[in-house]
């Protein structure tokens, strides 16, 4: 008995042994605790390398061409099409096939990626901007100003999506700019409805009632003391965002309506392997494009769905972190 205690007065005795003990159980940060439950959910870590697996392939769309030699919109008729000109498949050559006119699907694979994530990301912070601005102040004012914006954000949600985007290419013609401006107006009020639903229960909270009687500003008490209570919608809905302004994009480009070839984008790649019906013999044509597409989009709802548990602390995920 006396030996235990002596080892164990030893140990506490050692220099820096405090110290340990004390980082030990320093209670974590809510950075280190939402890290925490990230890691543990296997698929939001497979999303997150996934996703940056796309964004490395894009970024290296130049190198890429200039290791296989390839432009984005470089014909190989002799090599890359067959004597009926059919394009020819993966090979040594060319990785992932060719299409109808003889070019690189790698390579347009790469650059097609460029244009689908700056387009989801450029378009879903955008959107998720207006909608909490909107969402916020109609919240947090109420009255008229609640019901005039409440108005707006119903009127936006109920016009048909397709239509404007067809009325719009026919009077200024399709472009990366007129694709990201209407996404951007169909994507804001999903999540300003959101932020204006969190900030009605959020101002009847006490320390609200108590900043009020205070005399502090409404202004001051919108960024100190609602805003903050709103990072965790806001980012869940933000990177959910992007998945869905990338199938907006491909679904433009695909009728024509988006990126202008030949440019590549996933979306009018598809709409090339549909031209004809080349799907029928060269399936590559839609497999490349149709996985990719598949793989991004699954990827952000899946860490997007982690992120929502991670940053829950009522989440049964979230528990045992």
């Amino acid at each position: 008995m006396s030996g235990v205690f002596s080892k164990d007065t030893k140990l506490i005795t050692t220099p820096g042994y405090a110290a340990q003990k004390a980082a030990d159980i320093q209670a974590k940060s809510s950075a280190q605790l939402t890290i925490a439950r990230l890691v543990r959910d296997p698929a939001s870590v497979v999303s997150a390398l996934v996703i940056l697996g796309i964004v490395a392939f894009a970024i290296c769309a130049p190198l890429i061409a200039q290791w296989t030699g390839h432009g984005p919109n470089e014909q190989f008729r002799e090599t890359g099409l067959s004597a009926a000109g059919i394009p020819v498949g993966p090979s040594g050559e060319f990785l992932l096939g060719t299409d109808q006119l003889g070019r690189d699907l790698f390579v347009r694979l790469a650059y097609g990626a460029r244009v689908s994530l700056l387009v989801g990301v450029v378009a879903s912070l955008v959107a998720s901007a207006i909608g909490v601005v909107i969402g916020a102040t109609a919240g947090f004012f109420g009255g008229w100003v609640d019901t005039l914006l409440s108005r707006i954000i119903d009127l936006v949600m109920s016009v048909p999506f397709l239509l404007v985007a067809i009325a719009l290419v026919a009077v200024l013609g399709p472009s990366l700019g007129l694709s990201i401006v209407v996404i951007v107006f169909f994507s804001w009020a999903g999540l300003a409805r959101v932020i204006r639903g969190q900030v009605l229960a959020i101002r009847e909270r006490e320390y609200i009632e108590a900043a009020r009687s205070l005399g502090e500003s409404r202004i001051s008490m919108m960024f100190r003391d609602v805003l903050p209570n709103l990072v965790v919608p806001i980012i869940v809905y933000t990177t959910l965002g992007i998945p869905a302004a990338v199938v907006f994009e491909a679904t433009l480009s695909f009728l024509g309506l988006g990126i202008v070839p030949p440019t590549p984008s996933w979306g009018n790649m598809l709409a090339d392997a549909a031209n004809g019906s080349m799907y029928m013999v060269a399936p590559w044509m839609v497999l490349v494009p149709g996985l990719a597409l598949l793989a991004l989009t699954l990827a952000f709802n899946l860490l997007g769905d982690g992120l929502r548990d991670a940053l829950d602390p009522t989440s049964t995920k979230g528990k045992k972190a």
